[in-house]
C-alpha cells in the first residue's frame, strides 16, 4: 500500500477533504463527535500530514536550526541537550547542522528552512552575511559572539573576567610563573580567557612570556602534545601552574605532566574551564571555572522564540563563570629545581 493521503481519510470516514482538513488543523466549525471520528480513522490508517502545504501557507516551519561545525565533546553534548527540551518545551523542534560550508549555513538560514538560528561563532560569519541576515529580518541567537540589533542578540559566558580570575586565583597559591593552553584563536571564548589571563599577570606585575601560551584547540590530545612539547623543548622554563581553556585541555594537561613525573597539585597547580560531569571525578579532582552550559542552551532558545513571537527585541546577555576548587590545585611549595 502507497502512502495515505488525506483523500484516503475523506473516502474512508464519508466527509469531504475540508472536513479532514479541519478536524487536522483543530479549525473550530466541527462538531466534536465528526472531529473526533475523523481523527480516529486518521489514526487507524497511519496518516502523516504532509507538511509542506502548510508550511507554504502559515510561513513557518515551527524549527529552529543550530549551525556549527561540531557536535563533539562535553560542552556541545550538554549545550544541545538543553536546547531540545526547550524547543520541546514550547513547540518547536531542532535541526543541528553540522557543517563549515557557509554557503550551505546561510542559504539554511536566509532561505526560510527554520524559523530562527542559533549560530556557534567558530561558523565565521562575517559582517556582511549579519547584514544580509538584518535585511532580511531573520530572527538568530549567537553563542560565544556579541552581535545584538533588532532581531539578533547573544547569550555569551563572561570569559574575560572568569579567565582573570582564575588566573588571580593561581597568584593568590603564590604561582608566578602561569602557562595558559589555549584553544582555538578565532573563537570568543578563547580569545577572551587569554585576555583574561593576560590582565590578571599585568595587573599583579608578572612577566608575560610568550612561550607560556600553549595551543591546545580545546582537545585532550591537542593540549598533552602541546604540553609535552613545551617540557621536551624548554625543561629550564617549568610553569608553577597551568590555566587551561577548558576541561578536556586540562586532562590532556595532567596526562602530559605526569608521563613527565610530575605529581599534580603538589608540583604544578591545574586549573581547567566548564566543570563538565568528569571533572569532580578525575585523579586528581579538577578545579575549574564552572560554566552555566544547560542554562545557556536553555535562554538561547527562549530568547529567540521570544524574537520569533515578536515579544522582545536582540539583547547580550552574560552568564557568569564560578570558580570550583578541588584537588588540582594547590600552594605553590618552594623548591630548588625548576618547579
Amino acid at each position: 500500500m502507497g502512502k495515505v493521503t488525506i483523500k484516503d481519510v475523506a473516502r474512508e470516514a464519508g466527509v469531504s477533504i475540508s472536513t479532514v482538513s479541519n478536524a487536522l488543523n483543530d479549525v473550530d466549525v466541527l462538531n466534536p463527535e465528526t472531529k473526533s471520528h475523523v481523527l480516529s480513522v486518521a489514526k487507524r490508517l497511519n496518516y502523516v500530514p504532509n507538511l509542506n502545504g502548510k508550511l507554504l501557507k502559515s510561513g513557518k516551519t515551527k524549527m529552529l536550526g543550530f549551525f556549527t561545525t561540531s557536535v563533539s565533546g562535553p560542552y556541545f553534548y550538554i549545550l544541545v541537550e538543553s536546547m531540545s527540551r526547550e524547543c520541546d518545551r514550547l513547540g518547536y523542534g531542532l535541526n543541528v547542522f553540522v557543517t563549515k560550508d557557509k554557503q550551505v549555513i546561510m542559504s539554511n538560514i536566509l532561505g526560510g528552512r527554520v524559523d530562527g538560528a542559533i549560530i556557534f561563532e567558530e561558523l565565521q560569519i562575517n559582517p556582511k552575511d549579519i547584514a544580509a541576515m538584518e535585511k532580511g529580518k531573520i530572527k538568530a541567537v549567537f553563542l560565544d559572539r556579541v552581535v545584538q540589533n533588532e532581531t539578533m542578540g547573544s547569550i555569551i559566558f563572561d570569559s574575560y573576567i572568569a579567565g582573570y580570575e582564575a588566573t588571580k586565583y593561581l597568584i593568590s597559591l603564590g604561582h608566578k610563573k602561569i602557562a595558559y593552553i589555549s584553544g582555538v584563536d578565532t573563537m570568543f571564548d578563547s580569545v577572551q580567557r587569554r585576555e583574561g589571563y593576560l590582565a590578571a599577570l599585568r595587573e599583579f606585575q608578572l612577566p608575560i612570556d610568550g612561550d607560556y601560551i600553549l595551543q591546545g584547540y580545546f582537545e585532550e590530545e591537542g593540549s598533552y602534545n602541546a604540553v609535552k612539547s613545551f617540557l621536551h623543548l624548554h625543561p629550564g622554563k617549568v610553569p608553577n601552574a597551568f590555566l587551561a581553556g577548558n576541561d578536556v585541555s586540562a586532562i590532556g594537561c595532567i596526562r602530559a605532566l605526569k608521563s613527565h613525573g610530575y605529581e599534580v597539585p603538589q608540583d604544578i597547580s591545574v586549573v581547567g574551564f566548564d566543570d563538565i560531569d568528569i571533572a569532580q571525578y578525575f585523579t586528581p579532582p579538577l578545579t575549574t571555572v564552572r560554566n552555566q552550559i544547560a542554562r545557556q542552551g536553555m535562554l538561547v532558545v527562549e530568547h529567540l522564540v521570544r524574537m520569533i513571537q515578536k515579544k522582545e527585541q536582540g539583547k547580550v546577555q552574560k552568564l557568569a563563570g564560578e570558580l570550583v576548587v578541588r584537588g588540582s590545585s594547590h600552594v605553590k611549595i618552594e623548591r630548588n629545581d625548576p618547579v
